[in-house]
């Protein structure tokens, strides 16, 4: 597989990653089988997807303890992302960015990791009640002390965090400008996808002219890219999709032309090529310093996703994917 580098420590992965919540956290928990999970790490690692994100608050704990199982085995074939800045309690998450806890957060990591050090570790919340500056001075120590190669900001959350009338990413990027004062920025990670392009506004050009990498979240559109999915058929109640907006049946069945667009698109590279893997690639073709990050918890995805590292967008195929018409539905 294509090789890309994260940040200006050129930290080498594969040009498409996988996103190991799925396997425990936020999706049907019917559907979460361990065993199966594991052969899908082993099958990304095989294929060169060599970037594995996940977080402590994931399962919690679970999807660190699960990966820690492969990466006893194959520590020196993966890229290990996690994160840390978020306490899950009884029906409610909240941010904790005091140093000493992230000192014992990434300890705690380590060990269910089962590795002597993390190549990337991201802020996955800034703390209201602590400076950033004090969360991200204190994940440089762990720089310093040899646990953590390079550091990032996960800014999945934006929307959430979003005042009235601003952009999407301005409160990201005046947390980046904070936190570069203290030690460089190696990634962020934040939504990009066909149908959530809004980082291509002021976040990804951020990331590319100080040489940041860009992981890009749910470039699948919490699978609704992939057109595998049936509008009305409904979703588990743990899983995330049955409160979002955009997954209720009148939505997905507005937003169907999107989907019908990327099949178009793929039909022209053969009829092997996806939905999904269109949408992969267009994100691919964002920049040199993007690497998708779709989530999966089976090895068939794993590999199809993999694939799209090898599909390159004509510009026709590009033009007509710009002119799909923008997703309906509200998304916060």
């Amino acid at each position: 597989m294509e090789r890309r580098t994260i940040g200006a420590a050129a930290l080498s992965v594969g040009a498409v990653g996988l996103g190991c919540m799925p396997m425990s956290w936020a999706y049907s928990t019917s559907r979460q089988r361990g065993e199966e999970s594991l052969r899908a790490v082993h099958r990304a690692l095989d294929a060169g997807s060599s970037l594995l994100d996940t977080a402590d608050m994931y399962g919690p704990f679970t999807n660190e303890l699960l990966l820690g199982r492969v990466l006893k085995e194959r520590r020196a074939d993966a890229f290990v992302s996690t994160k840390v800045g978020l306490l899950v309690g009884d029906q409610h998450i909240v941010a904790n960015g005091r140093p000493g806890y992230v000192k014992r957060a990434c300890d705690a990591s380590l060990r269910r990791l089962q590795t002597d050090v993390i190549d990337l570790y991201q802020l996955h919340r800034a703390d209201p009640e602590v400076p950033v500056e004090e969360t991200w001075g204190a994940m440089a120590e762990l720089v310093r002390a040899g646990k953590v190669r390079a550091l990032g900001l996960c800014a999945v959350g934006a929307r959430s965090s979003r005042r009235p009338g601003a952009r999407l990413h301005d409160a990201t990027i005046r947390q980046l400008e904070r936190v570069q004062q203290v030690f460089p920025v190696s990634a962020v990670q934040a939504e990009l996808s066909v149908w959530s392009p809004e980082a291509l506004e002021t976040l990804l050009p951020w990331c590319e002219a100080r040489g940041v990498g860009f992981l890009a979240a749910m470039p699948l559109g919490n699978g609704f890219l992939t057109g595998t999915l049936t509008p009305g058929e409904g979703f588990e109640a743990d899983d995330l999709r049955a409160r979002h907006p955009r997954f209720t049946a009148e939505m997905m069945a507005a937003n169907q032309p999107i989907v019908a667009g990327l099949r178009r698109v793929a039909r022209r590279h053969g009829a092997h090529v996806t939905p999904a893997q269109v949408a992969l690639a267009w994100v691919l073709s964002r920049g040199r310093h993007v690497v998708p990050v779709p989530g999966a918890k089976r090895e068939r995805w794993v590999a199809e996703n993999a694939a799209a590292a090898g599909l390159r967008l004509t510009g026709e195929d590009l033009a007509e994917i710009a002119h799909l018409p923008p997703a309906q539905g509200s998304w916060d």
